[in-house]
């Protein structure tokens, strides 16, 4: 949904002064639980009514404009959205428009898509004829009115502070789908504006925009094997845009530079930390460079060598462990990829064994001494197990040590979660991982977010989600024991609430089961309980969360406690190291789900909290 909806000339009568910026700002607090800041608060101020000022002299009056308007299952929104019919054939017409404040802006060297802004200290800037195509591209991709439709979705970048002269390295690009317009250019983007939309009510094609269903994005581990050889399946938008951008410059690069360049991919659940991956990973396969994807999660590699191995038995062989590069070749690949780096171990050898057989390297310092290009891709909100220290710092730290340059790109803007980022903030609250204490959760249209009041409740809600064809999981903290098979095969059912009992995923295969590794990917996984061993990196529609009683909601804040807890790994640990690494855990697992989550809580104090919290959402009324 759009921030803000009115026809042009509204827009046009409204648009000067700070009164439309303030109701904007109020929007955006309401929808993402914080004030926008100064610079998208000037931008409002001082970009709308240029773009009012065009369509009153087009004499688009009427047509209706989407301001900030959300892009499908994802935070992202486009500055505006303009609405109406074809001046020609009279069938509906969109045109995106993202508005630049540039005075001047330059391409980087040796990359086509990404531009220096005037004043923004060397920090890349993906092209805005790139940015806006993208923009296009992805809302025909997930928006069902569009998807079949074609030359329905064009869009335009309106640079209205700067001359042509400013931006002259940008109009190197050239897109079908998306035009770039300046200061100078204002009266050819009048002329462009009447070749897509007439002068015409657009009231009833923004309805049919914004009622239009929106079609589920495919998942990350169905298509792995496609993105790799064919490279085709994935939308990449904004930072994740920039973040291939500058690895594949910096590969371009590498041969021939004296400086070694170390990529640093931070972002949240959702983010598209793996996407990135993916994607790079298939075009270095396509161009015949040397490279390997590494994690330190066993479900996680597991699930992408046997996905990929489906399609090409060369794949496998590319997705290894980070313990795999103790003893690499220094710089003899071209480019490693660290995906879920904050997974990394403090040594190869064992979380904190000493340095041994002459190696004194951190597991850090190995992988970047292993490629000419190491790329790491990491959330610091993940760590939960102890000894796993992969950070921003650590990687910064290391690689200045040796004489690298480092790159960072952010990709916190950008989330799963059906992009409801006020879902993200809210669990962080709600963990105490993020300041501020537990607040009401506030449905905003983006992610549901429902209370069971039994463990039955909550599956027989999930498994109806299942039966309609959503992919659905139940997780649970780490409070009962995993047994292995019994000598036939069935799975001991080791979760016991009340009368309702359920195994943990299985150690091994089973009968109508899948083996842990793949529980999150695979049919039959619905059956059995997933711990986060099994569940982190990985996400489906629908999410079902068991509190255990390791972590209980007692005298206005959260306790934990070691001794209701089976994680060998967890329990060894200091109180306080405990109670930062099991709130990390519900946190990855209150982030699997892209549709909606389901809570509950074998402690009544903690249940009826979160109750509290949650008051408008049961499984039962749905």
């Amino acid at each position: 949904m759009p921030f803000l909806r009115m026809s042009a000339r509204t827009l046009f009568e409204r648009g000067n002064g700070g009164g439309l910026a303030d109701e904007l700002a109020q929007q955006y607090r309401s929808a993402l639980y914080r004030l926008p800041s100064p610079g998208e608060y000037r931008s409002w101020v001082n970009s709308l009514p240029a773009l009012a000022a065009v369509l009153r002299d087009a004499e688009l009056d009427d047509v209706e404009v989407l301001i900030e308007q959300k892009l499908p299952l994802t935070s992202l929104r486009a500055d505006a959205i303009l609405a109406g019919s074809h001046p020609t054939t009279g069938r509906p017409s969109y045109v995106v428009v993202e508005l630049k404040q540039w005075s001047a802006a330059r391409l980087v060297p040796e990359a086509d898509d990404l531009c220096l802004v005037e004043g923004s200290r060397n920090h890349a800037s993906l092209h805005p004829v790139a940015q806006v195509r993208r923009y296009c591209d992805y809302l025909q991709d997930f928006t069902n009115l569009l998807s079949d439709e074609e030359d329905v979705v064009t869009g335009v970048a309106y640079l209205h502070n700067a001359a042509d002269q400013d931006v002259d390295d940008l109009f190197t690009m050239a897109e079908a789908k998306a035009q770039l317009f300046t200061e100078t250019t204002r009266g050819a983007l009048i002329r462009y504006l009447q070749t897509r939309l007439s002068p015409q009510s657009g009231s009833l094609e923004a309805d049919d925009l914004l009622n239009s269903p929106v079609a589920p994005g495919r998942q990350l581990m169905r298509v792995a094997a496609d993105e790799i050889i064919r490279g085709d399946n994935f939308r990449l938008m904004d930072e994740q845009q920039i973040a291939v951008s500058l690895v594949k410059r910096a590969v371009d690069r590498s041969r021939t530079s004296d400086q070694k360049e170390v990529i640093v991919i931070s972002g949240g659940p959702g983010s598209g930390k793996s996407l990135i991956a993916l994607h790079l990973m298939g075009h270095l396969f396509r161009n015949l460079r040397t490279a390997f994807h590494a994690t330190g999660s066993k479900s996680f590699t597991t699930t992408l060598r046997h996905v990929g191995g489906q399609t090409n038995d060369r794949i496998p062989k590319i997705f290894r462990y980070f313990n795999d590069f103790e003893r690499a070749e220094r710089n003899g690949l071209d480019v490693l990829i660290c995906d879920e780096a904050h997974r990394m171990r403090l040594r190869s050898s064992g979380s904190n064994a000493p340095a041994s057989d002459g190696n004194h390297r951190r597991q850090v310092e190995e992988l970047i001494d292993a490629a000419r290009v190491p790329v790491f891709l990491l959330d610091q909100h993940q760590v939960v197990r102890p000894g796993e220290m992969g950070s921003v710092k650590d990687i910064d730290r290391a690689a200045h040590a040796r004489g690298c340059l480092v790159r960072h790109v952010d990709l916190n803007n950008q989330f799963r979660l059906g992009g409801s980022r006020a879902y993200e903030h809210w669990v962080l609250r709600l963990l105490g991982l993020e300041a501020g204490g537990p607040v009401p959760w506030e449905p905003d249209g983006n992610f549901n977010v429902l209370i069971a009041d039994s463990p039955q409740e909550m599956e027989q809600y999930l498994r109806a989600q299942h039966d309609a064809g959503y992919a659905t999981r139940m997780t649970a903290g780490f409070c009962w024991p995993w047994s292995a098979p019994r000598n036939d095969g069935s799975l001991v059912e080791d979760v016991v609430i009340g009368d309702w009992r359920k195994p943990w995923n299985a150690k091994t295969i089973a009968p109508g089961a899948p083996a842990s590794s793949l529980w999150a990917t695979e049919q039959g996984g619905f059956g059995q309980i997933g711990c986060i061993y099994t569940a982190q990196g990985f996400e489906y529609p629908w999410n079902g969360v068991i509190f255990g009683s390791d972590l209980v909601w007692r005298n206005d804040r959260w306790e934990s406690n070691k001794a209701e807890s089976w994680d060998g790994s967890l329990t060894r640990t200091s109180p306080q190291e405990f109670h930062q690494l099991v709130r990390n855990t519900y946190k990855v697992l209150l982030t699997r789900g892209m549709a909606g989550t389901v809570l509950y809580s074998t402690d009544p104090e903690t249940q009826a909290k979160l109750r509290s919290l949650v008051a408008a959402g049961t499984a039962e009324s749905l």
